[in-house]
């Protein structure tokens, strides 16, 4: 059997496909229905020497490779592709703004929600081996979404799928970020050596490739709150930190060289003074706008939309692109293209999923599969 192959929709510029890829799969398709995160996608892939998807990139939305003018080539290449011994899988996390707490709460019936049923009746349309499907947490959490999101399971289960899915946090992977998300794996019933929901959710190892538990993180530790602001201040490393320092701001700016960085000097100047850059404590990240990091502590959630800014611990002004890479725990040879707008550098940003999450679930993903699937 060849490499597990995956058909990407909502790619964005490719952080979850990029942690699959180092993992054993391979990209044979790439959907993203806004040009210039497509554009960041084949740079960066381009940078990394990774072969162009074999089925191409397309520049155009879910909807049409469902019900529109593209339908009839997907459905070829989706043939064509099954003819091969390889598992094939979908991946794709649809927008989120209508499930998130913070954003438009318009569940299902708003314009990026609907995507979400799109994305689902395409795998059930097409019935890949497996699936992965990414969304925030306001899709499990808030009442009225999750009755939605448990209809979404049972229609899946109801056309042949197995399903398993769990609360993950990007930290629990050794991202320097407190972003909570649902992950949810399905496989094909007739594939797979197990017969049920409850079955599958045992093999399924989810915890096999976290590296600290959300109580050791969020209640063990003493992280440090507060400290004045000080431009270019040196801050010694908190000694009860000892041991989860790779969770912090800091360490990721050291280990990806992040003022050395082709994305160094991407970030937004402010149009006034910079008073209000200077007032605001190291660590302050309590307020809806105007966060400052924390360097000896993990980043809030890298949302940079909604006039949400963060802001660099010492130095007076918001994060670099650069900085924002680091705390989405993409290695430091990742960049986006210089002629990329900034508000797209942070909206792809900040609509990414963390590295590190992406290929710990890739490996777990890889070694259920390899274990456990019994026939193509």
């Amino acid at each position: 059997m060849g490499k597990p192959s995956l058909f990407s929709f909502f790619s964005g510029s490719g952080f979850l496909d990029l942690g699959f890829e180092h993992n054993g799969f391979d990209v044979l398709f790439v959907n993203e229905f806004h040009k210039p995160f497509l554009e960041a996608y084949e740079y960066s892939r381009e940078r990394f020497k990774i072969d162009k998807p074999i089925y191409g990139y397309a520049n155009i939305s879910i909807e049409d490779l469902l019900s529109g003018e593209s339908t009839s080539k997907f459905n070829q290449i989706i043939g064509d592709a099954k003819l091969g011994d390889q598992l094939i899988g979908f991946i794709g996390g649809p927008p989120c703004p209508d499930f998130s707490v913070g954003g438009k709460n318009k569940g299902k019936d708003g314009e990026n929600g609907r995507l979400t049923s799109v994305y689902i009746d395409l795998i059930i349309k097409h019935k890949p081996d497996f699936f992965i499907f990414e969304n925030v947490k306001g899709l499990w959490r808030t009442q009225k979404h999750r009755k939605f999101y448990d209809e979404m399971k049972k229609k899946l289960c109801e056309n042949g799928f197995l399903i398993t899915d769990r609360l993950t946090n990007s930290i629990e992977y050794g991202a320097p970020q407190d972003r909570d998300r649902i992950l949810l794996f399905g496989i094909r019933t007739e594939i797979v050596d197990c017969k049920s929901n409850e079955e599958l959710e045992e093999l399924f190892k989810w915890e096999s490739e976290i590296k600290f538990s959300r109580k050791q993180v969020f209640e063990d530790i003493c992280w440090p709150k507060k400290d004045v602001y000080r431009e270019d201040s040196t801050l010694e490393k908190p000694s009860q930190i000892e041991g989860f320092s790779e969770l912090t701001a800091e360490y990721w700016f050291r280990k990806n060289s992040v003022e050395k960085h082709p994305n160094a000097f991407h970030f937004f100047k402010p149009r006034a003074g910079l008073s209000k850059f200077q007032v605001i404590e190291e660590g302050d990240d309590c307020k809806k706008s105007f966060k400052r990091l924390h360097r000896w502590r993990f980043s809030p959630t890298a949302a940079y939309g909604n006039n949400e800014v963060h802001l660099h611990p010492y130095k007076s002004r918001r994060l670099s692109a650069a900085e924002a890479l680091a705390i989405q725990s993409l290695p430091k040879e990742f960049s986006l293209p210089a002629h990329m707008s900034l508000t797209n550098m942070f909206k792809t940003i900040g609509n990414g999923v963390p590295y590190l999450a992406s290929a710990g679930l890739a490996r777990t993903t890889h070694n259920f599969l390899t274990q456990y699937v019994i026939n193509k």
